[in-house]
């Protein structure tokens, strides 16, 4: 039986070079810029044959609106509050913060561009 596994996520941002940066110090995984002709982009991903990678292209039109899909961050080398605040020196902002409440323990960000993405709790 047929299946598909997940081989980019793929981000239409306004700034291509900044988001892969961005992203990179997120999650600590190499950056470049792919000169595909008529398709230039920025990947980002971790070393080797390991996916998701994270692609980022340029597009004329802003984000408009919520997004439908997001990406869940699970902090490795600190607690979730330390995390949150090393996104913001990043440039991420806070969205809603939901530690605090029921049903919860995640806080919602928004990256350079205005994507949400969240990070999740220490439990």
């Amino acid at each position: 039986m047929s299946r598909s596994s997940i081989l980019n996520v793929t981000f239409d941002c306004s700034d291509a070079e900044s988001m892969a940066r961005f992203w990179s110090e997120v999650t600590r995984w190499p950056r470049s810029k792919v000169e595909m002709p008529g398709n230039p982009f920025w990947w980002v991903g971790p070393e080797g044959d390991v996916y998701p990678h994270l692609v980022f292209v340029e597009v004329p039109e802003p984000k408009r609106t919520k997004n439908r899909v997001h990406l869940d961050l699970m902090p490795h080398d600190g607690s979730q509050d330390q995390e949150v605040v090393r996104l913001q020196s990043l440039g991420a902002r806070i969205v809603d913060d939901r530690r605090g409440v029921n049903p919860g323990g995640w806080v919602m960000m928004a990256d350079i561009e205005g994507n949400e993405f969240c990070v999740e709790g220490d439990e």
